[in-house]
C-alpha cells in the first residue's frame, strides 16, 4: 500500500493536470459509469464531518473529511482527512492520501476549471475575497487557466491578508498583487471574482451596477446558513452552474434563492451538462455564476491520477 504525503502531490502531477482530471469527472459524470452514494454530512455545533465513497469502473475510495473552523484560532488546520483507494476487484486497499491537501487542490482545480469555461478568454484580472487556504489554490489554479496579471486581495483579517499576500508573490512573481480595503475597491477592476469565506451574510454588495459583467466562481459556502451572494447577483444571470445537485441541499447561495424566488429550478443547471452542450467561453460583458460543494467523484478521479503517476515516478512510501 502507498502512502502519499501532501508534498508528494505536486511532484506527481501538475496543475493542468489536475485540471484535466476535474474535466474528466464531468465527463465520467455526464457518461454515468460511476456509482456515487450519498454522502454523509454531519454537522456537530459549528464542525463538520464528511464521509464521501466513490466507485469507478476498477478502483474505488473513500474520503473522510473534518472541517473544524474553530481550529485557526488555535493555529491547527481547520480541514483535516485521509483518503483511501482501494483496487475494486479484491477491496484491497492500495493506497493512502492526504485527505486536505487532495481536498484544497481539487477544489482549486474545480475553481481553474469553471474560469477555463466561464471567463472571458482574455480577461487579466482576479478579485480573490477570502485569504484562506482555499483562496490561495484558488488564484494559482486561476492564474494556470487563464493569463492573468494582476490579483485584487480582501479579507476582514488584515494578518491574513498580509500572510497570503507574501506567499502569492513568492509563487506567482510574475503577477502583480494589491491588497484592497474593501469589496467595493476589489469589484473595480477585478474580470473574475472568486468567493472562499464560510460567511452567513454576503460578501458582495447587494449592487447590480458594480456586480455587472463579471464571472463569479464561488468556492464558500458549503452549509445552509451560509451566504455569499447578494440577491442583486442573480438579477443579472441566466443560469447558475452547479458542480454537483447536492448543492441544492447544502449551500445557503442555492437553498435562499430557489426558497426566495430570485431564480428557479430550470435556472440552474449542471456543470457536466454545460461542458456537453456550451462549446464557446463566455464574451466578455456576460454575467456568469459557478457554485461549487465538490463531489467524491471529483476526488476519486483526481486520487487515482496521482496514485498512478506517483506509481510511475517512484514517489511515496510503500508501506506493509
Amino acid at each position: 500500500m502507498l502512502y502519499l504525503s501532501a508534498e508528494n502531490f505536486l511532484e506527481a502531477v501538475n496543475h493542468d493536470q489536475l485540471m484535466n482530471a476535474i474535466e474528466e469527472a464531468y465527463a465520467i459524470e455526464m457518461a454515468g459509469t460511476f456509482n456515487m452514494p450519498s454522502r454523509i454530512h454531519i454537522d456537530q455545533g459549528d464542525n463538520t464531518i464528511l464521509y464521501m465513497p466513490c466507485f469507478l469502473e476498477n478502483i474505488f475510495g473513500t474520503k473522510v473529511l473534518s472541517l473544524f473552523p474553530a481550529n485557526v484560532n488555535s493555529g491547527l488546520p481547520v480541514i483535516s482527512g485521509l483518503v483511501i483507494l482501494n483496487d475494486l476487484k479484491s477491496g484491497r486497499p492500495v493506497a493512502i492520501l492526504d485527505g486536505a491537501r487532495l481536498t484544497a487542490l481539487r477544489t482549486g482545480a474545480v475553481g481553474g476549471v469553471a474560469i477555463r469555461h466561464t471567463a472571458p478568454k482574455n480577461a487579466e484580472t482576479v478579485g480573490l475575497i477570502g485569504a484562506g487556504v482555499q483562496g490561495y489554490q484558488q488564484v494559482l489554479f486561476a492564474c494556470k487557466a487563464r493569463d492573468i496579471k494582476r490579483v485584487y486581495l480582501y479579507d476582514i483579517s488584515a494578518e491574513k491578508l498580509n500572510t497570503l499576500y507574501k506567499q502569492l508573490c513568492l509563487a506567482l512573481p510574475p503577477v502583480k498583487f494589491k491588497i484592497c480595503k474593501s469589496v467595493e475597491e476589489l469589484l473595480v477592476d477585478a474580470e473574475i471574482i472568486i468567493t472562499a469565506t464560510p460567511s452567513e451574510e454576503p460578501v458582495l454588495p447587494d449592487d447590480e451596477e458594480i456586480l455587472r459583467h463579471k464571472c463569479y466562481i464561488g468556492i464558500g459556502s458549503y452549509k445552509p446558513e451560509m451566504r455569499e451572494f447578494p440577491r442583486a447577483l442573480y438579477s443579472l444571470i441566466d443560469q447558475v452552474l452547479i458542480d454537483t445537485s447536492h448543492g441544492l441541499e447544502e449551500s445557503g447561495d442555492l437553498i435562499t434563492p430557489l426558497k426566495k424566488g430570485w431564480i428557479t429550478e430550470s435556472q440552474v443547471v449542471r456543470f457536466s451538462l454545460y461542458l456537453t452542450e456550451s462549446k464557446n467561453c463566455c464574451t466578455k460583458g456576460k454575467t456568469t455564476l459557478f457554485k461549487t460543494v465538490g463531489m467524491a467523484l471529483f476526488d476519486l478521479v483526481v486520487a487515482e491520477l496521482i496514485y498512478r503517476k506517483a506509481l510511475e515516478k517512484s514517489i511515496g512510501i510503500m508501506l506493509s
